[in-house]
């Protein structure tokens, strides 16, 4: 098992890139089986889910190939449209594959999706979506079996905003004659990159961002050569690694809109931050000071994939927070090993209270999701001593060599591998 090594006590600063953005990277990727021609994608993460997508494209019958961190997708000879069971169980964006394959195929089979435990996230907004355009169902034990023939274009109502939900809808009706509408639709700003890159191959989508979408349909779309937009999780976890430390750095190929949420609760917390049009810059004071409230919410609110990364932050603020986990039930699973280290936080349910502490010690601690495992990271750069996170395969699913990253901007981190009997090699 892999794990990263943390020796805490360094300030991150320093000027870094940030790259393109995993939740926008992989629906994108799905979209490219709409058009038969060649699609490029700039600037593409190397990430685990990245090359497990990569993967089930492959699986699918088309051609993949890097050049750098260029990754062209090529699906003339895309022919299959069984996904691949134990692929699609390790991550959850193998769902995202399902409108794609409908619109282009008219007909696919998928297993239930993977990822992270963090809470109950049911597909059913999805199928919902899907049957709204005509799509035929059925469930044959844990397998779901769909069948386009008959499908149009219509109206569609989502009970939650779910981005996935909305993603999938927006391609599987990019093909279809007629105009279709999403209501209820997310409003996530990779959602507004989705919606660029289908246009950009000829598609007609207007709305993204705005609770309205409506997709034109067009008889074909022509392969284009894309860069998606920046990771605002993963800049505001390096803004995080600086806040926590007392650091100070400066984030570019980020857009600041994206950012607001973040760098508001970091602006409460006494950092200074400054904007540009393609940068953020952050100082962090001598002392932080706790937030009052943190409440996660659907996008423009405070993202639910950020909220493990401030509860870090913030046990080493004066005073006392509380966090509000209004979008997954079961995203407190890095409090343990938090209070392991010295933390004082109490949890009730969806909420938790955060006492900060003067200072953190560190411990061999135990990555239990994406999120929550870069929290501990975070933690561990701020603490006394030796940190050791198991489990950085988890991390590595939203994170490109993490280690490399922090350890440009100063933080003192390795990749080790660790023994079934608790020892390092």
């Amino acid at each position: 098992m892999e794990g990263f090594w943390v020796k805490g006590g360094e300030c991150i600063r320093g000027s870094i890139c940030v790259d393109s953005a995993k939740n926008a990277v992989l629906p994108i990727l799905a979209a490219a089986i709409l058009t038969q021609d060649a699609v490029h994608i700039e600037h593409c993460p190397g990430l685990m889910d990245v090359y497990a997508m990569e993967s089930m494209l492959k699986m699918l019958g088309c051609a993949c190939r890097w050049q750098g961190d260029e990754l062209t997708i090529e699906s003339s000879r895309l022919h299959n449209w069984e996904m691949p069971d134990a692929i699609s169980k390790q991550i959850r964006s193998s769902i995202f594959l399902l409108g794609p394959i409908l619109g282009r195929l008219r007909k696919a089979t998928v297993t239930y999706p993977g990822g992270c435990e963090i809470g109950i996230r049911p597909i059913d907004l999805h199928l919902k979506g899907l049957r709204a355009l005509g799509v035929r169902i059925t469930d044959g034990e844990g397998i779901l079996y769909c069948d386009g023939g008959a499908m149009h274009a219509g109206d569609v109502y989502l009970d939650y905003p779910s981005v996935g939900a909305t993603e999938n809808v927006m391609m599987a009706a990019a093909l279809l004659k007629g105009t279709t509408y999403i209501h209820n639709a997310a409003r996530e700003p990779e959602i507004e990159d989705l919606q660029r890159f289908i246009n950009a191959m000829g598609g007609k989508i207007r709305g993204a961002g705005t609770q309205l979408i409506e997709i034109e349909g067009v008889p074909t779309l022509h392969g284009i050569t894309y860069r998606p937009m920046p990771d605002r999780i993963v800049a505001g976890t390096l803004l995080c690694a600086a806040a926590i430390t007392g650091g100070e750095v400066t984030l570019k190929h980020v857009c600041p809109r994206d950012l607001i949420p973040v760098e508001a609760k970091l602006t409460e917390m006494g950092c200074r931050m400054y904007d540009e049009e393609n940068s953020v810059h952050l100082i962090a004071p001598k002392t932080l000071k706790s937030f009052s409230t943190l409440q996660t919410q659907p996008h423009p609110g405070f993202p639910t994939d950020m909220q493990a990364q401030m509860m870090a932050v913030s046990c080493l603020a004066r005073g006392c927070g509380v966090i509000v986990e209004n979008v997954f039930e079961s995203r407190f699973a890095h409090v343990s090993d938090l209070n392991r280290m010295g933390a004082r936080i109490r949890v009730n349910g969806r909420v938790a209270v955060i006492e900060g502490v003067r200072k953190l010690h560190g411990c061999r601690v135990c990555a239990r999701d994406l999120r929550g495992g870069a929290a501990l990271v975070l933690a561990g750069l701020a603490a006394e001593g030796e940190t050791v996170i198991e489990n950085a395969r988890l991390i590595d699913r939203g994170y490109a060599a993490l280690e490399k990253t922090l350890t440009e901007l100063g933080g003192r981190i390795q990749r080790m591998t660790l023994k079934t009997d608790g020892g390092i090699t």
